[in-house]
C-alpha cells in the first residue's frame, strides 16, 4: 500500500462534500467578521434596519442560519467518508458525547452570560455591555463559544468514527484561533474608545463645576 494510498483510507478527498465542508466553516467568520467590521465603521446595517438593536438581530439570525448551513455540510461530509476501527467502539463514543456535553455547555453558558447582543457582535453595532463578564465560562476561557463548536465538531467526529471529522476539526480550531487574533483587539479598542470618551465627558463635567 502507497503512502498515498493509506491517507486515503482515512480520508477521501475526492468527496465534494468535503470541500463543500471546509469552504463553509472556513467561510462563517470571515463572512461575519467582515461585515461586522463594516457595520461599526460606516453603520450600513443600523442605517438600513434603522436601529443599532435591529441590526444586531439581523446579524444573529445570519450567523445562527449560517451555523446551521455550516453544521449540515459537516454531518454530511462525514456520512461520506470512510470509518476506522480505532474511531469506533465504546470509549470513542463516550468521549463523542463527553466532548459535545462540554462542547454545548460552552457554548449555551457564554450566550446566557452574554445575551443575544453581547453574543452575536452587538459591540460592533454601538450595542456595548456596562461591565466586562468574568463569570463562567469566562473564567476558563476568553473563547468559550470558539473552543466549545471546535469540542462538539471533534465529538460529532468521534461518534460517526470518521477520521475526516477529525482534520476538519483540525481547520475549524485554526478559523477559530485566526479569529480570535483579530477579533479580540478590534473588541478590546471598541471598549477602549468608550472609556475615553467617558473620560474626556468627566472630565468636561469637572471643568463646569469649577467655573459655576
Amino acid at each position: 500500500m502507497s503512502f498515498l494510498q493509506s491517507y486515503t483510507d482515512l480520508v477521501d478527498f475526492s468527496q465534494k462534500s468535503l470541500l463543500l465542508s471546509a469552504c463553509a466553516i472556513a467561510f462563517n467568520p470571515t463572512a461575519w467578521n467582515i461585515v461586522a467590521r463594516r457595520e461599526y465603521r460606516t453603520r450600513f446595517l443600523t442605517k438600513f434596519f434603522g436601529s443599532g438593536q435591529a441590526a444586531c438581530y439581523f446579524l444573529a439570525i445570519t450567523i445562527f442560519s449560517l451555523g446551521l448551513v455550516r453544521d449540515f455540510l459537516y454531518e454530511r461530509a462525514l456520512r461520506a467518508q470512510p470509518s476506522h476501527p480505532l474511531l469506533e467502539g465504546t470509549i470513542p463514543t463516550f468521549a463523542g458525547y463527553a466532548l459535545l456535553a462540554c462542547g454545548n455547555i460552552l457554548v449555551i453558558s457564554s450566550t446566557w452570560q452574554l445575551g443575544i447582543t453581547g453574543t452575536f457582535l452587538g459591540d460592533y453595532c454601538g450595542i456595548l455591555m456596562d461591565d466586562i463578564v468574568t463569570g463562567f465560562p469566562f473564567n476558563i476561557t476568553n473563547a468559550p463559544m470558539y473552543y466549545g463548536s471546535t469540542m462538539s465538531f471533534l465529538g460529532t467526529a468521534l461518534l460517526y468514527g470518521k477520521p475526516a471529522g477529525i482534520l476538519i476539526t483540525a481547520e475549524v480550531l485554526l478559523v477559530y484561533l485566526i479569529a480570535i487574533q483579530y477579533e479580540n483587539p478590534f473588541t478590546a479598542g471598541i471598549y477602549a474608545k468608550r472609556e475615553q470618551e467617558r473620560a474626556k465627558a468627566g472630565g468636561k463635567k469637572v471643568e463646569a463645576k469649577k467655573e459655576l
